[in-house]
């Protein structure tokens, strides 16, 4: 009974242990390799639509269409000529989850309705404080963040921009995401 006992309290702490692990992620861009953690634990819708597209390979060919150096990143919805991808359903804004924009998270992108977010994101390239939820703010979903290659990020916010058509900020020469797939499990510290 004891040995039973043990044996059932010991699975299921490996089975929490294995829900609790983020995803990491591998992106290669035309200007280099970033590697991401996904929040799983506390971005649990965003961190899975995420998952979903890379598994769909979505972001593959899309590109970063809008460049703010001193503020952010954006991409995952355009492909090279700015034509919006189709993309799967809006998701719900998670901004309560108590995650800030800080420098070198991902947020979801979003129009001003909150639970408009898809397939787009961005990399916060400085801390970005008004985008947090607070009384006045729905705010915007952070649900990841580098852990390398955000030398690669910095470099991106360095690319010339320009007017294209309707958009604003966008590189004169794209800046393409190869490929983002899964690696592995984060190891939780």
């Amino acid at each position: 009974m004891l040995k039973q006992t043990l044996f059932a309290i010991s699975a299921a702490c490996m089975s929490v242990q294995a829900m609790a692990a983020n995803t990491l992620v591998e992106m290669k861009t035309s200007m280099g390799n970033i590697e991401i953690e996904l929040f799983n634990d506390k971005a649990p819708i965003s961190a899975k639509n995420f998952e979903d597209y890379i598994k769909d390979n979505f972001y593959n060919g899309t590109v970063f269409h809008r460049v703010i150096p001193g503020f952010m990143i954006q991409g995952g919805g355009m492909d090279g000529n700015m034509v919006e991808k189709q993309t799967k359903a809006p998701i719900q804004n998670e901004s309560y989850n108590g995650l800030k924009n800080t420098r070198g998270t991902l947020a979801m992108a979003r129009t001003n309705n909150p639970n408009s977010a898809t397939s787009q994101f961005f990399i916060n390239t400085v801390d970005n404080d008004f985008l947090n939820k607070s009384q006045m703010n729905a705010g915007y979903t952070v649900f990841g963040k580098v852990t390398k290659g955000m030398d690669v990020v910095d470099k991106i916010t360095q690319v010339p921009t320009a007017n294209f058509g309707m958009h604003q900020n966008v590189p004169k020469q794209a800046v393409k995401i190869v490929s983002v797939s899964i690696k592995a499990a984060a190891e939780k510290k």
